[in-house]
């Protein structure tokens, strides 16, 4: 079997402040993004997200390049300080015209727009004046702007993402200090992450109170999440696997489906993890209608008996003293741009694990893609790697299905290459070739292979 299920969404995404540009344009404020990446050294060659792909003015143009390839629906998200420019306060109504347009102009082709809430683009204000999501405001503020861009787009938006990978929030931006707002503490990624989840369950309780109803959406939130698999048959390498996922994965998913965090974080963090009252473990319970996934790569986990080896930060699913997990790439595997492991088969286990843990009615593969180096040569973009890439992932994803696993759509990472965070322009994950020079758009070969697989709603025969 090779086709997917009738109705399958096929779609790519973005973010706001990989691809807008505009930083400064019709009223936005300063993000936490724009104020790490002015800071010397912060990201590769201090390059910032300030013109990115200019999609901001652009974006008529990449719509169809959008609607060429046949997309049923693109995922981006919305700039909160574009919204809010101090984060709260007065709404700066230029920015939410800016979204409402891009939204007509996805329906005008029939593209469903999937809108993500916040994708990592804190307004600076708030860090400053609030600790941003160390503060005990800040899931009050995020229901706030979330209620803003319900009432503003509901009527036609009917996918709403809360948040994008909270995991990466609170231990990239708070725990390893690599991301804004380059913050260094083995405690402060559980407060953040706390506080994040609780915005989560606040901007869905305003929707299902204020709009569901009526505008008969959907709301969920994306969590990452690598696959682990054992290092070998034993059991503590079995068991640091299952830790490992529910350090990384669970953190977030179980407060989402159970109400609470994982037992084991609680043995093992203890009081550096804050805990929930009865009321918020109601209002989190339950608090998603279809479990959002980005998944990139797997690494195999090793139970660390006091070896404490060194990790690297992109690489290890969270504070790696307090799970005690060694992880590990297999030599053989092939690797992307990014270091990360091409390992297919690793993406039909965690839906399997997801689809037995959780027992979604519905799982979304939010982001899935690599990044490859490829550049047009007389007006072709040959990114075979790519190709082999989704080829092989999506493969896998339909074994997952076939074995009962819920998917019932998949958005590749990315639309077109990008500002990849702190490591700038080098690292290229678009289906669409971006000259950072020109900003001239180049369909790649990947594009015109998913525009087959979309039309057939099949994987094409080798």
């Amino acid at each position: 079997m090779k086709k997917f299920p009738e109705g399958f969404i096929w779609g790519t995404a973005t973010s706001s402040y990989q691809i807008e540009g505009a930083w400064e344009k019709d009223g936005k404020g300063w993000s936490i993004w724009d104020a790490f990446s002015h800071t010397s050294g912060k990201t590769a060659n201090g390059e910032t997200g300030d013109i990115a792909c200019d999609h901001f003015h652009r974006y008529k143009e990449d719509i169809k390049i959008m609607a060429d390839m046949g997309l049923k629906a693109y995922r981006f998200s919305i700039s909160w300080p574009r919204i809010f420019p101090a984060g709260t306060g007065k709404v700066n109504e230029q920015g939410l015209q800016f979204y409402s347009d891009l939204v007509d102009e996805l329906l005008k082709y029939d593209i469903e727009p999937w809108v993500t809430l916040y994708h990592w683009d804190l307004p600076l204000a708030l860090q400053m004046e609030y600790d941003g999501w160390l503060g005990d405001k800040i899931a009050d503020f995020f229901a706030e702007y979330a209620e803003v861009c319900f009432k503003k787009l509901g009527d036609r938006v009917k996918k709403w993402i809360t948040l994008n990978e909270p995991w990466v929030v609170s231990i990239l931006g708070y725990g390893q200090g690599v991301m804004a707002p380059g913050r260094i503490s083995n405690s402060e990624p559980y407060l953040a992450a706390h506080n994040l989840l609780l915005a989560h369950a606040k901007a869905v309780k305003c929707y299902r109170d204020k709009f569901q109803d009526a505008q008969k959406g959907k709301i969920g939130i994306t969590n990452n999440c690598d696959w682990r698999e054992p290092l070998t048959r034993n059991l503590e390498d079995q068991v640091a696997a299952q830790r490992a996922l529910e350090f990384f994965l669970g953190w977030f998913a179980d407060p989402v489906y159970f109400g609470d965090y994982p037992q084991v974080m609680k043995e093992r963090v203890q009081e550096r993890l804050p805990s929930f009252t009865e009321e918020e473990k109601e209002m989190l319970k339950g608090s998603s209608d279809f479990f959002g996934l980005n998944h990139y790569t797997t690494m195999m986990a090793e139970a660390d008996t006091g070896k404490k080896v060194e990790q690297n930060v992109y690489g290890n699913g969270g504070i790696s003293e307090d799970q005690e997990v060694i992880l590990h790439v297999d030599p053989s595997w092939k690797k992307t741009d990014m270091g990360w492991a091409i390992v297919p088969w690793g993406c039909k286990k965690l839906l399997l694990w997801i689809q037995n843990r959780y027992k979604p009615e519905e799982i979304i593969i939010t982001e899935n893609g690599c990044a490859f180096d490829n550049g047009p040569e007389n007006g072709v973009v040959k990114d075979t790697g790519r190709i082999d890439f989704y080829d092989s992932y999506l493969s896998e994803a339909l074994l997952a299905i076939e074995d009962g696993a819920k998917l019932t759509g998949y958005f590749a990472w990315s639309f077109m290459d990008n500002f990849e965070w702190a490591l700038g322009y080098g690292k290229r994950f678009g289906m669409v070739h971006v000259d950072f020079e020109s900003l001239k758009r180049t369909p790649k070969n990947s594009a015109l292979w998913y525009k087959e697989v979309i039309a057939s709603n099949q994987l094409p025969e080798k």
